[in-house]
């Protein structure tokens, strides 16, 4: 492993019991505070979420670090046959990146790989390309995550080594919601603070959480065990897999303002997650 990480989840359950568990680390070690020098930074943990021209020979990167959230850095001459930074700046591979500048489009003063990571293929690479998509939208600049950039390594990792995609991604769109504070606890009603009960029918407000079902609501309906199984990250159940795709599409669709995912809607038509 790359990086020291809090693993996602301690046991994954494919929802077609046929595809392989992976042994995640457990114990991770602390790290050192990010070296600082003025405004340079030196040897942070990073992986490369989108970047695009900029002029006629650098790139714009966009990357998602662990002490620093997500950052836009100007790639000098990173489009050039021999750059050194061409080669590197790949998406799904850790780097140790360095930047300077005090704007909010810094620059980038280097990036090595740092390895030990499996490549995404086929749809596992989709899945990848889906979960960077929604960093990018989702996740304000400059606002550090580190729960869940972990998070994020573990996702990867749990991809590469072929482990259940609806499952795998219905853990990490909870995680992003929770960890950018936009989603409720999903054991409690937002009306009483009464405990979920397995047996009602609920729909999650986005902005507040779960309600008992009223006659009027055109929101997607989900159990209560439903709700309790997300929180303990159990979708063995097939009903809860169904209602959980359902609902965090209403979810993210909320919080994305309508805005459509473009590998989301590659994915429904590849294998409906």
């Amino acid at each position: 492993m790359p990086y020291d990480i809090v693993p996602a989840s301690p046991t994954l359950v494919p929802d077609d019991d046929t595809a392989p568990a992976v042994a995640i680390p457990q114990a991770p070690r602390k790290r050192p505070p990010p070296r600082t020098v003025g405004t340079r930074v030196h040897g942070q943990p990073a992986f490369v979420l989108h970047s695009y021209p900029y002029k006629e020979t650098s790139l714009i990167v966009e990357l998602l670090t662990r002490d620093f959230g997500r950052v836009a850095l100007i790639a000098k001459g990173a489009k050039r046959p021999h750059s050194q930074l061409r080669g590197v700046l790949q998406t799904f591979q850790p780097l140790s990146a360095g930047w300077t500048g005090k704007n909010e489009l810094r620059t980038l003063t280097d990036a090595d790989w740092v390895g030990g990571m499996l490549p995404l293929e086929k749809t596992a690479l989709l899945c990848g390309f889906y979960l960077n998509e929604l960093l990018v939208k989702l996740l304000a600049r400059d606002d550090a995550h580190p729960k869940l950039f972990d998070h994020y390594v573990a996702t990867l990792n749990q991809l590469a080594h072929q482990e259940s995609p609806p499952i795998v991604l219905r853990k990490f769109e909870t995680a992003l919601l929770k960890e950018t504070g936009v989603a409720a606890d999903l054991t409690r009603c937002t009306s009483t603070r009464a405990k979920v009960l397995a047996e009602v029918q609920y729909v999650v407000e986005p902005e507040r959480g779960p309600r008992p079902v009223q006659p009027d609501d055109t929101a997607p309906r989900v159990a209560g065990k439903t709700l309790l199984d997300m929180e303990r990250e159990d979708y063995r159940d097939a009903a809860t897999q169904a209602q959980s795709k359902q609902l965090m599409r209403f979810l993210l669709a909320y919080h994305l303002n309508g805005a459509p995912l473009n590998t989301r809607q590659i994915l429904i038509d590849l294998m409906q997650l």
